[in-house]
């Protein structure tokens, strides 16, 4: 089970919930569900419970994963463990817009500690350093740079020459407190870009359209409809800001698509309009494989673009 949640508050419960995880470690998640129906008899309520259910009969094609989702959303309103996305998936509810800001800052809170080794040694992951590759092109030096969803980091110091003040901010107190210690960000702060300017963090004794330079490495596809982070960008931006960022390519030029590993991904023509719309041109492109998951290439599109307005 996840580090978060993950008492049921019975020891008996507890107990079957740990040998079921070992038993869908050991390849048997049939089993493994028959002895998590256990544990939810005793603590009917247990919303980690229910989607571990709703995991091991998917995975062991057994009928009512959908329902063991549906429960686990019943006994959480906050969708930590993102039941949602789940059902989405599974077709049993619509696609949402962006999922709950709680199930992302419970997931990379969950993740910090071992963020770097997977991301960058075991997955490849090289949006950073492309990125800052395409902001040294645009030839600028800049006043202030934010870096949004700045995680653990990681493209900090990859472009931390080419700014006299770097913010970053990102959901997770956990990854921001990585971030710290590396101490190449001037302000690290907590922030959320699903919702509006004004409650966002991003603004809390600091100066609207202050940044001349933006940044978002690998963070919009845990949002879905970028329209409000587009909002919060050109709130941020400066008259001759260049935004850099990274999505994964959905293939499907006009549209955004949630995929089966609970991020979504992002059409070409989808991520233009919205710059055009919130005052941006885009001035470079790169699509290239940003990492990998399960051995598997995943494909991104990195833009640049200008303000214009």
């Amino acid at each position: 089970m996840s580090t978060h949640a993950l008492s049921s508050g019975d020891l008996t419960a507890d107990r079957r919930a740990d040998y079921a995880r070992m038993l869908g470690e050991g390849g048997d998640p049939g089993a493994a569900a028959e002895l998590m129906e256990q544990a939810l008899d005793l603590v009917p309520c247990w919303a980690a419970g229910w989607f571990r259910l709703g995991e091991y009969r998917q995975k062991a094609g057994l009928a009512g994963a959908a329902d063991a989702y549906r429960r686990a959303l019943e006994c959480d309103a906050q969708d930590i463990f993102g039941a949602g996305l789940k059902l989405a998936l599974l077709g049993e509810a619509k696609i949402p817009s962006q999922p709950s800001s709680r199930y992302v800052e419970r997931l990379f809170d969950d993740y910090a500690d071992r963020f770097e080794t997977a991301l960058v040694e075991r997955l490849d992951y090289v949006v950073p350093q492309a990125l800052a590759a395409m902001i040294a092109a645009t030839g600028r030096q800049f006043r202030l740079g934010v870096d949004l969803g700045c995680g653990t980091g990681l493209l900090g110091p990859e472009i931390r020459d080419r700014v006299t003040r770097l913010e970053g901010f990102d959901l997770s107190r956990n990854m921001l407190a990585k971030a710290a210690e590396k101490q190449v960000y001037d302000h690290l702060a907590q922030a959320d870009l699903s919702l509006a300017p004004e409650g966002s963090g991003l603004f809390e004794g600091a100066a609207m359209h202050r940044a001349d330079l933006i940044t978002a490495a690998d963070v919009l596809m845990y949002l879905g409809d970028l329209e409000n982070a587009f909002v919060l960008i050109a709130a941020l931006a400066a008259p001759d800001a260049i935004l850099a960022f990274s999505v994964e390519d959905s293939g499907e030029p006009d549209s955004f698509v949630l995929r089966d590993s609970m991020r979504y991904a992002h059409g070409e023509a989808y991520v233009a309009a919205l710059c055009a719309i919130h005052g941006f041109a885009v001035a470079a492109t790169q699509k290239t494989a940003i990492r990998k998951d399960g051995g598997k290439a995943i494909m991104g599109i990195l833009f640049v673009a200008a303000r214009t307005t």
